[in-house]
């Protein structure tokens, strides 16, 4: 029956026309020549080559995937390609990133020595009775070997201590000179086992980035760190958790086993190498102004989803773009679009500090991490909204993109036909099912939208991902129909925002008033979870935020026309208002007295990557670690609180109304942690309380 009424549906729908949906926001035609030319297969062979490369950052193998990257945007007739290079020492600061110096390696080797025919428990091992029994080989599989690992030549005992965070964990044992087997991550220990305890090196089944999936793959391999700053360096080895467990049963029996370490690596001076290339705007008065397409080059071999799959996409976007602007099937857009391939958050940061021009000039990102997961991935596609403090209209144009992509997938996938199916010939023919999502932190888009930077970033992702972080994170496992379909939803929506101008803007009338919609039926739901004042206040910060929706308009159209549109930004959460403003009762706090407000300098979030601005400088500062960051609210916890905390310090919020912004964003908060938050800023220098 309900296939019956489905080809009714499609009946009305493919012959008649009176359901098919338009494409939003840009031309028939347009939309068109983006959907015939974008190539999931040309994307995907561009990533079987980069997943070849380690690309740990300044290190050869990422210096190799630049190349090719550079390589690929000249020969698709690019301009303005370079390889940026910035000093990383270690004590050069980006921002709030300490550059962290280059690593490289070239040799790791883990075996097992033993001697024949006796058990390893009774046996004094004679040299000329060794067999060796290799663990891990860095050569054949780069992710054994933890990044940051310093070079050695060890033969010592292991030693199981659990997860090797806690001094309780070594509770009688000795491990003075051996090796010690962690579940927990090789720099999460290797500060008490080898600076406190003496150990020689560590040996981790960490299983970080747990999922629903997570232990059912006893062969999974996952990609370990020490820490790039700590004084104690020693090597780290990453086993699967059937090696580990195998090395556990055989210890708790009483078998004594020795292991050879091998290892050639280290950090040295060297470089962030930041891949840039442009498709130059028309002439006029926007073409100073860009666009940008952002990804991250970095990560161990193969690193395919991640994050492989979206350099290759917006490298297909590179490539789609200038065909089609080179045939005449495309105009030139009005600002420029920019591309760019850095190492992951510290060269976004790195960029940003250094070239602060690039900062300036850009009016919106369009940032792809992991965007190609496949079914074996278990992958779910996310078009993610920027943070509540940085409304933008931007985020309405990729959904409506993404929603469209959905229904002419899902139609094409329910009845074989479909206008614009988006599939890769190699590819999966199911539905793309993207999800419009919340902020959530964790890749370049964070740095974007620091209110230090303040630029929207659109971020397509993919959660969960089986493989993230593994071995297993192959392109055997890279759909090219999701490579073409995440292509096409950044190149529209870039495209779109790089030819946005008063002339054309009628289409966001719709646009934003589908937007608001949505985002009143989140906010009315999250409502429930509610009440007394906290119910006043988020009704309030919602009602802003749609006011700061339309305000983010005035970035790219000028002011007579964005008050025209701002009437679809104009109804309050309770239905009774046309001015949001009107909504708005302030409510005296004897907390209003005290303002934050940021400095100029440090640029960029306090989270950045291996390496913790707040931590680092309130030791200096003799500060304690705020409380706040280790707080679990509804909808977020302590990294998100903060990071938005800081975001809201403009000056003109006090910290209860900085207090209510959080708590609106991700539930509520005592106002004493975000106070001591923005307190122990103050100490450590990044804000200043102002009257």
């Amino acid at each position: 029956m309900k296939r019956m009424c489905l080809g009714i549906v499609t009946s009305l729908l493919l012959d008649g026309g009176i359901l098919a949906q338009k494409p939003p926001l840009l031309p028939e035609k347009e939309v068109r020549a983006l959907a015939n030319e974008l190539s999931g297969e040309t994307a995907k062979r561009n990533l079987e080559v980069i997943a070849t490369s380690h690309r740990q950052r300044g290190s050869q193998g990422f210096h190799a995937a630049a190349e090719l990257v550079a390589e690929r945007v000249r020969a698709y007739g690019l301009s303005n390609v370079e390889i940026f290079e910035f000093p990383a020492d270690g004590k050069i600061f980006y921002g709030t990133q300490r550059s962290r110096p280059a690593w490289d390696a070239e040799l790791g080797e883990l075996s097992e020595l033993r001697h024949r025919g006796l058990p390893s428990k009774d046996r004094k091992i004679p040299a000329e009775g060794e067999q060796t029994i290799r663990l891990c080989d860095y050569a054949s599989e780069p992710v054994v070997l933890a990044e940051d690992s310093e070079s050695a030549e060890v033969t010592a005992d292991l030693v199981d201590v659990g997860e090797g965070t806690k001094e309780s964990d070594y509770a009688g044992k000795d491990v003075k000179g051996r090796i010690v087997l962690v579940s927990a991550q090789p720099g999460a220990v290797e500060d008490l086992a080898v600076g406190k305890l003496g150990a020689v090196g560590i040996v981790s089944y960490a299983q970080n980035q747990k999922t629903a999936w997570w232990g059912e793959d006893e062969n999974l391999i996952r990609w370990g760190h020490l820490e790039t700053f700590s004084p104690n360096k020693t090597f780290g080895f990453m086993v699967s958790l059937k090696t580990a467990r195998g090395l556990r049963e055989r210890l708790h029996k009483g078998d004594k086993i020795t292991l050879e370490a091998v290892v050639k690596a280290g950090q040295h001076p060297g470089n962030y190498e930041v891949v840039t290339a442009t498709i130059p705007g028309a002439e006029g008065k926007f073409k100073e102004e860009e666009i940008a397409f952002s990804c991250h080059l970095d990560h161990q071999r193969p690193g395919a989803n991640d994050n492989a799959s979206g350099c290759v996409t917006i490298l297909e976007v590179a490539r789609t773009l200038q065909k089609l602007i080179g045939e005449g099937k495309l105009e030139r857009p009005a600002r420029t679009i920019r591309f760019i391939f850095p190492p992951e958050i510290e060269g976004t940061l790195t960029l940003l500090n250094a070239k602060p021009e690039f900062a300036k000039r850009t009016k919106a990102v369009v940032h792809m991490d992991m965007v190609g997961g496949g079914a074996e991935t278990k992958a779910v596609f996310h078009v993610t909204r920027g943070p509540m403090s940085l409304p933008s209209f931007a985020h309405d144009v990729a959904w409506a993109f993404a929603e469209w992509v959905n229904q002419e997938s899902y139609q094409f996938a329910a009845t074989g036909r479909a206008d614009y199916p988006l599939v890769a010939p190699e590819g999966d023919k199911g539905p793309l099912r993207a999800e419009y999502s919340a902020y959530t932190m964790g890749s370049d888009h964070d740095v974007y939208q620091d209110s230090s930077f303040r630029i929207p970033a659109i971020y397509l992702n993919d959660w969960p991902d089986r493989y993230i972080h593994t071995n297993f994170d192959s392109a055997a496992n890279i759909d090219p129909t999701k490579l073409k379909r995440a292509a096409f939803i950044g190149a529209a929506s870039g495209y779109f925002l790089a030819n946005l101008q008063d002339a054309n803007a009628e289409p966001l009338k719709e646009l934003n008033e589908q937007g608001r919609y949505r985002r009143v039926s989140r906010a009315l739901i999250r409502r429930e979870a509610l009440r007394d004042e906290n119910l006043a206040n988020y009704t309030q910060f919602w009602t802003r935020e749609e006011q700061a929706v339309g305000d983010s308009l005035l970035a790219f159209l000028s002011r007579g026309i964005t008050e025209g549109l701002q009437a679809y930004y104009g109804v309050s959460l309770m239905g009774n208002s046309l001015n949001p403003l009107k909504a708005l009762r302030p409510i005296p706090r004897g907390e209003d007295l005290i303002r934050f407000q940021r400095k100029t300098e440090p640029k960029g979030p306090l989270a950045v990557f291996g390496y913790d601005y707040l931590e680092d400088h309130a030791k200096a500062a003799g500060v304690a670690t705020p409380k706040l960051l280790n707080y679990e609210g509804l909808w977020g916890g302590g990294e998100e609180y903060a990071y938005e905390a800081l975001n809201f310090a403009d000056g003109k919020r006090s910290a209860q109304e900085i207090r209510d912004a959080v708590s609106a964003e991700y539930g509520p908060v005592p106002l004493e942690l975000v106070l001591e938050y923005l307190r122990a800023l103050v100490k450590i220098g990044v804000l200043e309380q102002v009257k």
